[in-house]
């Protein structure tokens, strides 16, 4: 082949596969997944690879066949591209091996200290398949500034262009994917996950990311676990039965997989043992691994979702595939060694054909097994890798349709500063890296649907970078009972109730929102405050509107009171009334200007003084305090200043208050105001009555003891009010109305009615005393006029002075010419017994 000294044409050389050709590209493609007896290696002697692996071979291919298609199109005029591969075997010191060989002129690679006219061989690689193989040979090519165009590392490690200069991929960095990830679990409320990744450069930087990403949308992890990334480790097996182990104990239903195909598989048959089934999330690594799709029982593991690249399919690799042949001056061992897997009848294997013992010349037999082995839209991006390359060497060679005008033995580091800057199409599709070296294409959403006993990816959905959500066909989605599965650590508030939060942000209890506030979505952080005039219950998912509740005029207790009030007055205007009739009355005629001033406090006092005076010295003293008008005055005027104080500095008002007993319901009451004020007016008046009660308890007598009835009714009625009125709120216009009228009821039929059946009973006897003669005399032993017989003597200066009941305004002057002429006409016609003959009576 054409180049500087590289030659494929021994049995002992690395490479696997070359083309001749004047720039030759370097293919980095780990078609076998294990080196033979790593751990026990301690000479530095040839790696021996296993386990071939369909996924990077077919990669590998689609790289061959879009140089070879290049070539045929005259893309690039007058000039051939050579290809020289190598399988790094999925070891990174192998794959540095790979690259040191493939730079070397002649097996030997110069150490210079400038390397700007550095020449290499191969002008540029692609490759490689995993970020834990690309990131040590993107560090070494970075030395020489030769590009690497990577179609799947996607470790975000590899965007920071100071340490890996001369790196591109044409795929997104995996700083979006872990970003579609969570938005995909956010979508479906998914905020209860585990994890599982790998410790190599690709697993544990996109655990990192996902982390923080998660985080963002209130997702959390229930569990992390890591396995290692070589298949050759010794404890690989017994790390995949415990994280297995702690995915069937764990409450997560969906379970996060950043791991190679590989990985997949074998911790898939171990969970198939105990038909454990899950929510699957694949990374990029295997999202469309079709051998995992084909592996026994894999619809028992549940619903599997990934994330791949935007991709596409090759045009006319489908019959490159059907017809595999190595051309002439070509060399591919590896499409050899898969012939002799498919179609050589000794050599049995997963990939066996059934017709392989029917075949006489393997590397002559061709099939359609790859087309269905491997998902061969995954394979696209090796097409706009190479094409990539293709443009920027057209714009360094400065090609036209018909030749190039640049030298083919160009400088790799030129190619660098281009593949920042080009911008193509290919296939009705604009492509174009971005400053770290990367696309902003975007991801597919891939299900695996089932079909038969295996499953085929369908695409449901995608992630585009620049909008920064997932967008997903539900109705590509086959839900079982059409519900979307749930994974929850705890379980979903209901509307009217809200979040309370432990320790772990989607770990909390749901309780019911508190009086005032509502919740009307599930589960919502905090509930919210009704508005103003409305509001709610405990656990309530609306606010209802105040009902108000007053004392309406047609209430049965507002009736009840005003029916009480016109009695009262009524009574009030008889008792005026009726004392003007009889205001001649000895017992009317000194009360009638104070008992219609209502002071009765006055009148006890008055009586008081009269029942003191023994002595006239006494009495004329005592007689000074006797003037009513001014006292009343007084007295009326302390508490209108009262009332004043209280109504100017703090008022009474309206004030709407909730009801205790009517749910939603306002009480609209009447305030007191000042309590200060409305407490003082109270106090006053209670001084009062107690004062009135005192003093004519003190001097009681016939004209006493209706005061003392009433200050005890009135006082009683108050003293049952003021516990009622601190404890019953709502009550509290009733209760004060029903106070008021229960004291003057008291003061009317204790004070006033006496008087009414005093006056009318003394007409009553009178009358009846009038018709049959009589004659009447007073006896000793009698305080008043007593009926004798026609034969008893009348004796009327035995009527004794001090017997008579008169006002007590007039007691201390008494004398019998101050008897009204109508009175001793009564009190001489009044029969009465002896004092020993009549009843005792109150």
């Amino acid at each position: 082949m054409s180049g500087l000294g590289v030659r494929c044409d021994d049995m002992d050389s690395l490479c696997g596969a070359y083309a001749p050709g004047d720039i030759v590209l370097g293919i980095l493609a780990s078609v076998h997944t294990k080196v033979k007896d790593l751990q026990d290696r301690v000479r530095p002697d040839k790696y021996t690879c296993t386990d071939f692996d369909l996924i990077p071979f077919v990669h590998s291919l689609a790289t061959i066949y879009t140089i070879e298609k290049i070539n045929d199109s005259g893309f690039l005029p007058g000039i051939r591209l050579g290809y020289l591969m190598c399988d790094p075997c999925v070891y990174s010191t192998k794959a540095l091996q790979c690259v040191e060989h493939m730079l070397s002129i002649n097996k030997t690679l110069a150490v210079l200290t400038d390397n700007s006219n550095f020449s290499s061989p191969v002008k540029a690689f692609m490759g490689e398949r995993y970020s834990e193989l690309s990131i040590p040979v993107a560090k070494l090519l970075s030395i020489y500034m030769i590009p690497q165009i990577s179609c799947t590392s996607s470790s975000p490690a590899l965007s920071d262009k100071s340490r890996y200069a001369s790196f591109f991929r044409v795929i997104p960095s995996d700083v979006y994917q872990t970003k579609a990830l969570a938005k995909l679990m956010k979508y479906f409320n998914w905020d209860w996950v585990g994890v599982v990744t790998i410790d190599d450069e690709y697993g544990e930087p996109a655990l990192q990311h996902f982390l923080v990403d998660s985080g963002e949308e209130s997702i959390c992890v229930q569990f992390q676990e890591v396995l290692p990334n070589y298949l050759g480790s010794l404890n690989i097996e017994q790390r995949i039965k415990e994280v297995a182990d702690k995915i069937r104990r764990s409450t997560a239903k969906v379970v996060l997989l950043i791991l190679r195909p590989e990985h997949v598989e074998m911790l898939f048959q171990e969970l198939i043992k105990t038909n454990t089934s899950r929510i699957w999330i694949a990374s990029d690594a295997w999202s469309t691994a079709r051998f995992v799709m084909k592996m026994k029982d894999i619809n028992k593991v549940g619903d599997i979702f990934g994330f791949d690249f935007v991709t596409g399919m090759i045009p006319g690799f489908e019959d490159y595939l059907k017809n595999l042949t190595i051309s002439q001056g070509e060399r591919n061992d590896f499409i050899r060694e898969y012939k002799q897997l498919r179609f050589n009848c000794s050599q049995q294997s997963e990939h066996t054909s059934p017709l392989a013992c029917n075949v006489t010349d393997p590397l002559e037999a061709n099939d359609d097994y790859l087309l269905s082995a491997v998902h061969l839209m995954e394979a696209y991006n090796q097409r706009v890798a190479v094409y990539a390359v293709a443009h920027a060497i057209r714009n360094l060679l400065k090609c036209n349709d018909t030749a190039c005008s640049g030298a083919a033995n160009l400088l790799p580091w030129q190619l660098v500063d281009i593949l920042h800057k080009v911008n193509f199409t290919l296939d009705n599709q604009t492509y174009a890296f971005n400053e770290y070296g990367d696309f902003d294409s975007g991801y597919d959403l891939i299900m695996w649907k089932k079909s038969g006993d295996e499953r085929v990816p369908n695409v449901v959905g995608r992630f585009l970078i620049e909008k920064g959500e997932v967008e997903i066909d539900d109705h590509k989605i086959p839900w079982t009972n059409n519900t979307v599965p749930l994974s929850r650590c705890s379980v979903t508030c209901l509307p009217g109730t809200e979040k309370n939060i432990s320790n772990i942000s989607c770990c909390y209890t749901c309780i019911n929102c508190s009086e005032g506030y509502y919740s009307n979505e599930t589960d919502q952080l905090p509930c919210e405050k009704c508005p103003e005039g409305f509001w709610s219950l405990p656990g309530s998912r609306e606010c209802q509107k105040w009902k108000i509740w007053f004392l309406e005029w047609s209430a049965a207790y507002s009736i009840v009171v005003m029916i009480g009030t016109v009695i009262g007055a009524l009574l009030l205007v008889f008792s005026f009334i009726f004392y003007i009739l009889h205001r001649e009355k000895p017992i009317i005629k000194g009360i009638l200007v104070i008992s219609c001033l209502m002071k009765f406090g006055l009148m006890a006092v008055h009586t008081f003084l009269a029942y003191m005076a023994f002595n006239p010295d006494r009495l004329r003293m005592l007689r000074r305090l006797d003037k009513p008008f001014i006292i009343i005055g007084v007295l009326t005027a302390i508490q209108a200043l009262i009332c004043i104080f209280w109504m100017v500095f703090d008022p009474v008002n309206v004030e709407d208050k909730q009801s205790k007993t009517q749910l939603l319901t306002l009480n609209r009451l009447c305030t007191q105001g000042s309590m200060y004020g409305f407490g003082a007016m109270h106090v006053y008046i209670a001084l009062l009555a107690v004062v009135c009660f005192g003093l004519a308890f003190k001097g009681r007598g016939d004209e006493t003891d209706p005061i003392v009835f009433s200050m005890l009714i009135h006082l009683f009625a108050w003293l049952c009010f003021i516990p009622i009125f601190i404890t019953q709120y709502e009550s509290r216009p009733i209760v004060q109305i029903s106070g008021i009228m229960v004291s003057n009821y008291g003061v009317i039929f204790c004070h006033f009615a006496p008087k009414w059946f005093k006056i009318l009973s003394e007409k009553s006897e009178a009358l009846k005393a009038v018709k049959p003669p009589v004659d009447s005399q007073t006896d000793e032993n009698d305080s008043g006029v007593v009926c004798r017989t026609p034969n008893d003597n009348i004796s009327v200066h035995t009527i004794s002075q001090t017997r008579f009941s008169i006002a007590e305004s007039e007691i201390s002057n008494w004398d019998i010419n101050s008897l009204n002429l109508s009175e001793v006409t009564i009190a001489s016609v009044r029969c009465r017994k002896p004092r020993n003959q009549r009843p005792r009576s109150l």
